[in-house]
This record gives C-alpha cells, sequence and structure tokens, in this order.
C-alpha cells in the first residue's frame, strides 16, 4: 500500500476548501482518508490549521506528498502568504492608452 498524502476538497462550488489527508494511493480524491493532517483555504490562499508533528511521522513512515502539499507545508513553515501571478489582462485603462499610442 502506498501512502500519498494529498488535498482533498471539502468546499462549496467555486468556494475551493481543502483538507490535508494522509490516503491510499489508489483510492478517489473524496475517498476515506488514514488521517486528517490540517485544512487549506484556497480563496485566501491561507493554511488554516496543519498538523506538522502527523505530517513527519507520515513523511518518515514512506508517504509521497504531492506537490501541491509540499507547497502548503512550505508556506506554513515560513508563516508567508504566497504571491499570486499578475493577471494576463491589463486593466481597461491601459488598453486604451496602447491602443491611443498605436493609432497616432
Amino acid at each position: 500500500m502506498s501512502v500519498r498524502i494529498r488535498l482533498s476538497r471539502i468546499g462549496k462550488k467555486h468556494v475551493p476548501f481543502y483538507r490535508v489527508v494522509s490516503i491510499d494511493g489508489r483510492k478517489k480524491r473524496d475517498g476515506a482518508f488514514l488521517e486528517d493532517l490540517g485544512t487549506f483555504d484556497a480563496v485566501n490562499s491561507k493554511v488554516v490549521r496543519f498538523d506538522e508533528e502527523g505530517y513527519n511521522r507520515r513523511i518518515g513512515q514512506g508517504a509521497i506528498p504531492s506537490d501541491a502539499v509540499k507547497k502548503i507545508y512550505a508556506q506554513f513553515k515560513t508563516g508567508l502568504k504566497p504571491v499570486k501571478k499578475a493577471s494576463k489582462v491589463a486593466p481597461k485603462g491601459v488598453q486604451k492608452e496602447v491602443a491611443a499610442d498605436v493609432v497616432e
């Protein structure tokens, strides 16, 4: 049995909220888990609760964390809020200025 540490979604539609769980790798995303290790609020990019002792114990037993859980753990350790990427769409005022420069 390969144990994974990954996210399980518990939020509503359009309001993502995740539980950090240790689970058998063959189970489905929201299936029965072995241990609840914490919660993560994806809307505010904030770690609500994290059981560091349980996480380290599971890692010591050979559990493999997902990439998302690694990032959440790093955020928890540093206590910093991750920087969100800039949006690809420029504000409306900026687009008008660029269009005006091209026309002239």
